[in-house]
């Protein structure tokens, strides 16, 4: 009987500690539209009043149109986030459309906030993630139309289409604002600038090489 006791307290202690560390924060009512006017700043968007919401607050249209792949990297992402829907505020999801150019990346970059389940809509994609330290542990695998891969929260990860055709994804993340942060942009491209000092010694380059990746950014 103790045992029982036991085990029904540490299932219990698990999941208050699941929710005490969920990215978003459980709602206390339905929902909770961003209110764009006001000038309160909290940990998320304040709500504007029940009685000014409408269902465009839910809504957003355009997620079947491709995305501009004309650039460095040869893709581009669609996202659908607090940003795009104020309704999502508090509801602790979004999405995402990820097109990609025959050989097309979506560098490594991680997701602060939030964990990724990716769906292949069209083409191939070859997709992995990176464990913390100190293991480093590489996991991948090549996704084909209608294969499913997750990317846990906070591990640097990336998709690329190594394919001769285009390819598109629908990428679904765990907050309503999961954030971005792609590992080179911050690395070589934050504003001011990492020292070269820094970064020499980091990657075990010389300075000039730093410079001249800094330039790419």
């Amino acid at each position: 009987m103790a045992t029982h006791a036991f085990l029904l307290a540490a299932a219990l202690l698990s999941l208050s500690c699941f929710h005490a560390i969920a990215s978003d924060p459980s709602l206390l009512q339905d929902f909770c539209v961003v209110d764009k006017m006001s000038t309160v700043r909290v940990n998320g968007f304040p709500c504007k009043g029940a009685k000014d919401v409408v269902a465009e607050d839910f809504f957003f249209r355009g997620l079947h149109m491709a995305g501009n792949t004309t650039n460095k990297q040869g893709s581009a992402v669609t996202p659908v986030n607090v940003a795009q829907i104020a309704g999502l505020n508090t509801l602790g999801i979004s999405l995402a459309r990820i097109d990609y150019a025959p050989f097309g990346l979506n560098p490594p970059h991680t997701h602060p906030r939030a964990t990724e389940i990716l769906t292949v809509l069209e083409g191939s994609l070859y997709v992995g993630f990176v464990t913390s330290n100190p293991d480093n542990k590489l996991f991948t695998k090549v996704l084909k139309k209608g294969d499913v891969f997750a990317f846990p929260e906070g591990l640097i990860h990336f998709q690329f289409n190594y394919g001769t055709k285009s390819a598109v994804a629908l990428a679904a993340l765990s907050s309503q604002n999961p954030g971005v942060i792609t590992v080179a942009n911050a690395v070589f491209g934050s504003k001011p600038s990492i020292s070269d000092d820094v970064l020499a010694k980091a990657f075990q380059v010389d300075k000039h090489t730093v410079d001249r990746i800094q330039a790419q950014f």
